[in-house]
Order: C-alpha cells, then sequence, then structure tokens
C-alpha cells in the first residue's frame, strides 16, 4: 500500500513542478479529494448510499472538489488546484490530469431514468482549466481538451481540442508525442482568437496595406514629374 502510494505521489510530482518534495503533494485537494472518494465509492458500491454521500460532502467542504461517489476512477488520477465537478456515472481512466473548474457533466435523460449520462475520459488524458465536458461522450485516449473548450461529442484518440463548442486542432507530431501537455493546451498553435484579437489584426493588417498604396502613389508622381516633356513638331 505504501508502495502504491509513492507511486501515485511520483506521478504527481512528474506533471506538476511546483512540488518540491513528496511531502508537499500530501497537501493537495486533489489528492485529498481522491483519498476520500476511495472511501466513499466503496459505501456506494456496498449500497450504504447515505453513508457514501456523507464523505462526499466532507471532501467537498474539505476540498472543495466534488465527486459523486460512484464515479469510477482509474489509477494516478491527478486534479491540480480543484474546484472541480465530477458526476455519478462518469468512468476515468489511467494518468488522468484535470486542472481546475472543468465540469464533467452529465445529460438529462428524456425519458427521466438514470442510467450513463457522464463522460468517459480514457488512459493518459489531459483536460484544461474551465473545460466542460457534457453527457455519455468519451474522450479517446491521449486526447487533450483545451482550456474553456465546451465538449458534448465523443473525442478522438490523440486530438486536441479548443473552442466553443469544442473542436479538433491538427497538432505537430512531436507535440503530440510529448508524455504531457500542461492543461492540455498547445500555447504555440494557432487557437480560436477572440473578437478583439482579430479587430486589432485586421486594424493592422488595413494600416499595412494603407502605406503600401501611398508609397506606390508617390512613385507614381514621381515617376511622371521625372518624365520629360515632348515638345510638338
Amino acid at each position: 500500500m505504501l508502495g502504491n502510494l509513492v507511486r501515485y505521489l511520483d506521478s504527481v510530482v512528474a506533471r506538476d513542478p511546483a512540488p518540491r518534495s513528496r511531502w508537499e503533494v500530501l497537501l493537495y485537494p486533489g489528492v485529498w479529494a481522491l483519498f476520500f472518494h476511495k472511501i466513499a465509492h466503496r459505501l456506494f458500491r456496498a449500497d450504504l448510499f447515505f453513508l457514501a454521500r456523507v464523505v462526499n460532502h466532507v471532501s467537498r467542504f474539505l476540498t472543495a472538489i466534488d465527486i459523486h461517489p460512484g464515479a469510477t476512477i482509474g489509477r494516478n488520477f491527478f486534479i491540480d488546484h480543484g474546484f472541480t465537478v465530477i458526476g455519478e456515472t462518469a468512468h476515468i481512466g489511467d494518468n488522468v490530469t484535470i486542472y481546475q473548474c472543468v465540469t464533467l457533466g452529465g445529460s438529462n435523460p428524456t425519458n427521466g431514468k438514470g442510467g450513463k449520462r457522464h463522460p468517459t475520459l480514457l488512459d493518459n488524458v489531459i483536460v484544461g482549466s474551465g473545460a466542460q465536458i457534457i453527457g455519455p461522450v468519451t474522450v479517446g485516449k491521449r486526447a487533450r481538451v483545451g482550456a474553456s473548450a465546451v465538449v458534448t461529442e465523443d473525442v478522438p484518440e490523440g486530438a486536441t481540442m479548443i473552442g466553443v463548442k469544442a473542436r479538433s486542432t491538427l497538432v505537430k507530431a512531436e507535440t503530440y508525442a510529448k508524455e504531457f501537455m500542461p492543461y492540455g493546451t498547445p500555447c504555440k498553435e494557432p487557437c480560436e482568437p477572440v473578437g478583439s484579437q482579430r479587430v486589432d489584426e485586421l486594424e493592422e493588417q488595413v494600416a499595412a496595406l494603407r502605406a503600401q498604396v501611398d508609397s506606390l502613389m508617390r512613385k507614381l508622381e514621381e515617376e511622371k514629374r521625372a518624365e520629360p516633356v515632348v515638345k510638338g513638331v
């Protein structure tokens, strides 16, 4: 058991450069939320639903992370910072990383009956801060969901999703091959610019075109003045 804990702490250190030791990782709210969830999940599997909810609420009060006792979580799951919500039928694979303010939310079943209504995150998925993954969608292995993205459809294996609603963006092979991408967001890749940024870019382009036109007009005027005057015979 101690060996499993050490391996888990080492996996967190490998994904987060902030801690100077394993002891610091033990103070992370995401680590404590996962600890409480293991207890709540066992109670939930034993049909002790009220006790499972009690543990869940204590965990949420202490860590600001809400993991439903029914959620299934694999090995080396890491929630960085916290303020995350994970629904009852969510399924999370191994070595998954989630940053702050992420929601793995459920869709409302039309028949009023519960079922698989929350996302499935396969192994090595990274979800950036503020991302919302809604409904019984599957996020493929090694996929990255960028910060503030909204995902409502299945994500292919290895895809990087950005935007609202999230869309797949091509990334360089060397970027895809990286073992870990912080926040699931390719910082140097072309992402969807905000409106004000687009306006600024258009204004710069107009100014550059205007300068080119002015330069051409000046050249034409200089050429006209330099032309010799031809007198009539």
